[in-house]
């Protein structure tokens, strides 16, 4: 980040759209990084950072403060979108850095604010004597006035359209552009293909199970391949004997639908189950009647 060439030049202000896009970015950063430190400790014993949360998660963003505000004079999603902290109680309209102190008092508000909320509740949720409660009635009041001070703060920021936190705003530190900014351009062309795909995977996730797979697939089956004439002579069937017309291998424990062709027990009971309306893949005739195969044939298909 370079602030020389902001002393030289007027600072550039920054679009509402630009600061609320850097605070999520930041929120994005901070939730990966907690997750990916929280992953190294999967192997452990389940709830072992749970009393010790509210501290490491300071000593995490502690590092974060010191290699993005306190380095480079901004957050990591504003360096992603080219903006910077100014410092806006200087009198110049030229840029100028934040000085240590706002620095330092940046790091209480955000990460020494967040430690003591989370690491009051904790010490305040199970305590019953009077003087604990009444703490914990003054922090929550706190923390409710907070909250209501940085809803009247951002109705201010979407108005007049400088600190987007309260936290700029009791410090005085201002987002502006490193450098000068082109017309913003938007581009619409992913986002319609992307709404396109998702509409239509949602459409095929719900057609799909309503379609009989397996039927379609033994009906298109039945058209690529003739006909076969119906013959109910031991000849005939036992010429169709040499393979299951499912599986395509030797029949086990041979069964009959009515049709010249045969199938294995297991193979053509479960697709009856499955299938009420099941027909034969070969002539598309409908089952008649389950039956097995009659021994004299079987043994006239062995000797062949």
């Amino acid at each position: 980040m370079a602030s020389s060439t902001g002393n030289e030049e007027d600072v550039n202000p920054v679009l509402r759209i630009s600061q609320l896009d850097a605070l999520e970015l930041n929120k994005a950063l901070e939730q990966l990084v907690w997750s990916q430190f929280t992953s190294c400790f999967h192997g452990f014993k389940p709830g072992v950072l749970a009393h010790f949360e509210p501290e490491v998660k300071a000593f995490l963003w502690l590092i974060l403060w010191r290699f993005t505000i306190y380095s480079k004079n901004a957050t990591v999603g504003q360096a992603i979108l080219n903006i910077q902290y100014k410092n806006d109680l200087s009198q110049t309209e030229k840029y100028q850095p934040l000085r240590k102190h706002q620095k330092l008092w940046y790091l209480i508000f955000t990460v020494g604010g967040r430690w003591l909320e989370e690491r009051c509740y904790d010490l305040f949720s199970n305590r019953q004597l009077q003087s604990f409660c009444k703490i914990k009635r003054y922090i929550t009041f706190g923390a409710g006035l907070l909250k209501l001070c940085g809803l009247v703060n951002f109705l201010i920021f979407l108005q007049k359209g400088a600190y987007a936190t309260l936290t700029e705003r009791i410090l005085g530190i201002r987002s502006v552009f490193c450098k000068p900014q082109g017309v913003r351009q938007v581009g619409f062309e992913y986002m319609n293909r992307e709404l396109l795909w998702h509409g239509f995977a949602e459409f095929l996730i719900y057609l799909l199970p309503l379609i009989n797979v397996q039927k379609l697939k033994l009906k298109i089956s039945s058209w690529c391949f003739p006909i076969a004439s119906l013959s109910n002579s031991e000849n005939t069937l036992a010429a169709y004997c040499k393979e299951c017309s499912l599986c395509g291998e030797w029949p086990t424990m041979p069964h009959t639908i009515g049709c010249s062709h045969v199938f294995c027990y297991y193979c053509i009971k479960s697709n009856y189950l499955f299938d009420m309306y099941f027909t034969c893949p070969k002539c598309g005739s409908e089952v008649h009647s389950l039956q097995p195969l009659k021994y004299k044939i079987e043994m006239t298909e062995l000797h062949s």
